[in-house]
């Protein structure tokens, strides 16, 4: 079991959640993020959905999403990483960082235009492990 595991909340035909899940596998190649896995949650199924629920911090408009979690040893489960500042505005991330959590959504708005970069989530993989 790797200590990181990255949950990707989406659904299907979703052309955005699908660049999202090509942009995080490219980057889980590199050695540098040996130590995550990826998740997928596809919400428009019941384990999806149990799933997006269970996370209680990502707006349901907001998808696709991913959210940062760390395996504890004293129970094997995943817990969200915590974010060390939560701000509202990330300056690499804007809005489409989670505040209390490691994570991004989708900011649709026309600053954000529903982009998750490489560059973002390598911002919040750091922030993870770091």
């Amino acid at each position: 079991m790797k200590p990181y595991k990255i949950k990707v909340f989406g659904k299907e035909g979703c052309a955005k959640c699908k660049m999202l899940n090509q942009r995080l596998d490219k980057l889980l190649e590199e050695k540098k993020w040996s130590d995550f896995e990826k998740e997928y949650c596809d919400v428009e199924t019941v384990d999806g959905l149990v799933a997006f629920a269970s996370a209680e911090c990502i707006n349901p408009q907001r998808i696709p999403a991913l959210l940062v979690t760390r395996r504890q040893d004293e129970t094997e489960r995943y817990v969200p990483v915590e974010a060390r500042s939560p701000q509202p505005r990330d300056p690499v991330c804007g809005k489409s960082k989670l505040y209390q959590y490691v994570g991004l959504q989708t900011d649709y708005s026309d600053e954000g235009k529903g982009v998750i970069s490489p560059g973002m989530i390598t911002a919040v993989l750091e922030e993870a492990c770091g």
